[in-house]
């Protein structure tokens, strides 16, 4: 607006000088055409910024405003800011969900998709978390309130997006050089061709008109909103589609991945693992007691053995026991103290590293992860757990090799186990018994091969690999988006969200060239029309002309980004 409003001071202050006698032309009615036609052109251009930008208004206003309160055996109808934390709701058949919460009666399917992408509809029952603001099918439910408020995953990833927005990418940066050295172009082309038409030119009015126009024609708003606008409109996108963007450069890097290395449990395999088998060392122990060990070590873990554990414990009805000393053995197993003796719950890993040896061979199934149970150093049974490949682990990695990306695994499973799953994937290479810690090192060392690299974990016990990747991706998040190390969030555990991200990314920074090169390029050949190089030719642009072709140039660039679509790119 520097240039707009020098260009206007200018040619009204001569315009004035000539009414009080100075000798010359004004040109009021030029000067009132140039500002009609800015102020329309200006209206055309906010009213395209603003659909571009209203990300945070749409998300908003996918929560419900009331919610049907249960008290007692009446429901009263309540707005949703009256909510707490332990009350229970009534959600009909076809309303949105007012909040996080868990189910407590009922089932249905619900309608996730403005909120995570995922397109079906996702059944729940009880025990089963829905998230607020999605919609509910045709059944009738009955929900325990968990999350309220600033603590709800729709005002997380509202706040993600606001923070993504405003944040700026080294893109951005570089477009916003540009556009100040552009000021500085336009006023000093701006002065010179004032000088050079008054010197050799016709009068001092047409000098005036030809650094006005110029200055005009040459204001930088475009540039100015290249990025902003794509911006906006990718990460409105992205949140609908489960793709949560907290580090816009790494996003925008996202074309330059090389290699992705993927953890293997939760990721590639379904993580929901099961106890196949309880192998029996030590006679004095059964099944039932060994399961009653191992579950009172995993009652407050959320790890996916752990769970299996606890299923199987639930199933053969066993209660846990008090455990005291409890501790955690740095990626290689649990331990404690229950009835005064030392149990261990640990990993093939520990078993070998401590030099373990099994009076007779265990015969192996190499698909299947085994746990170790110890009682006072003594191994008295092994619990193995199957979990499976995912469905949709397939074709991304199918995907991914097309477009020239190769695929590593990252696992503190045991070696037999990561090759199995790599030769069934078609992997390119994995690394086995890993210690969390390690993993930042193997991110290294494909770094240091020249391999511009991605991860995608769980956030947890991936971070150090997470935050030592060129641009890291936190997976199978669920509701919980507070993954501080990554860059990217992938709401839905499903590896194919991260080749949408990669060619999401990809548009994205296609879609920032293309309004660069509008931008700048619109400049190189409007400067020289406006400081009237083919005046002899009878080729002249006016002021009003001038900002007629500026205000075009921001709207082609708004437009432009409204054209950027997720889905298209999916598919």
């Amino acid at each position: 607006m520097t240039l707009i409003a020098l260009a206007i001071s200018v040619a009204y202050i001569y315009s004035s000088a000539v009414v009080f006698g100075l000798e010359g032309k004004y040109f009021f009615w030029e000067l009132a055409t140039l500002i009609d036609v800015m102020l329309l052109g200006h209206w055309f251009e906010m009213k395209s910024v603003l659909s571009a930008s209203r990300a945070l208004e749409k998300l908003a206003q996918l929560m419900p405003d009331t919610a049907h309160l249960i008290k007692g055996s009446d429901t009263t109808e309540v707005k949703i800011s009256e909510l707490k934390k332990g009350n229970k709701i009534l959600v009909k058949a076809g309303e949105k969900i007012p909040a996080d919460g868990l189910v407590v009666k009922g089932s249905s399917y619900i309608d996730e998709s403005m909120l995570t992408g995922e397109s079906k509809p996702v059944h729940k029952k009880e025990n089963d978390k829905v998230i607020g603001g999605s919609v509910n099918g045709d059944g009738i439910l009955e929900v325990k309130v968990e999350e309220t408020g600033e603590e709800s995953y729709l005002n997380k990833v509202i706040d993600l997006v606001k923070e993504a927005q405003s944040s700026k990418s080294k893109t951005q940066r570089l477009a916003d050089k540009a556009a100040s050295w552009l000021t500085l172009i336009a006023v000093t082309v701006g002065v010179a061709t004032l000088v050079y038409w008054y010197t050799y030119g016709l009068d001092l009015a047409f000098a005036i008109e030809r650094m006005a126009t110029v200055m005009v024609i040459t204001c930088p708003h475009a540039l100015g909103l290249a990025i902003p606008l794509v911006t906006a409109v990718s990460t409105s996108l992205s949140a609908k589609n489960g793709l949560l963007i907290r580090n816009r450069t790494a996003f925008e890097n996202a074309r330059k991945i090389t290699t992705l290395v993927f953890d293997k449990t939760g990721t590639l395999t379904e993580g929901k693992f099961g106890v196949s088998q309880v192998t029996i060392i030590d006679k004095n122990y059964d099944e039932k007691k060994i399961i009653q060990f191992a579950a009172s070590l995993e009652t407050n873990s959320e790890h996916p053995i752990a769970k299996g554990i606890m299923k199987r414990a639930e199933e053969l009805k066993i209660k846990t026991m008090p455990v005291s000393d409890f501790g955690v053995i740095k990626g290689q197993g649990i331990k404690g103290k229950i009835e005064g003796k030392n149990i261990f719950l640990v990993s093939q890993a520990y078993i070998r590293k401590n030099n373990f040896k099994l009076q007779e061979e265990i015969k192996v199934n190499h698909s299947e992860t085994m746990v170790y149970a110890l009682f006072d150093s003594k191994i008295i049974g092994i619990i193995s757990l199957s979990d499976k490949i995912r469905e949709e682990s397939y074709e991304a990695v199918q995907q991914l090799k097309k477009l020239n990306i190769k695929c590593w695994m990252l696992t503190g499973d045991n070696s037999r186990i990561a090759k199995e799953v790599a030769n069934t994937l078609h992997l390119d290479g994995y690394f086995a018994e890993i210690l969390p810690h390690e993993k930042q090192e193997k991110i290294k060392e494909l770094q240091n091969k020249d391999q511009f690299v991605a991860m995608t974990g769980d956030g947890i016990n991936d971070a150090p690999a997470l935050a030592q990747a060129n641009v890291g991706i936190a997976i199978g998040s669920g509701t919980d988006v507070a993954a501080e190390t990554a860059d990217i969030i992938l709401v839905n555990s499903n590896p194919l969200d991260v080749t949408k991200l990669i060619l999401f990314g990809k548009a994205t920074y296609q879609k920032m060239i293309q309004n660069l090169f509008w931008a700048t390029g619109y400049n190189v050949l409007a400067i020289p029309l406006a400081a009237g190089v083919l005046f002899s030719y009878g080729i002249i642009i006016s002021p009003a002309i001038g900002a007629a072709l500026m205000s075009l140039s921001t709207i082609v660039v708004a437009v432009n980004a409204q054209f950027l679509s997720i889905d298209k790119e999916r598919d």
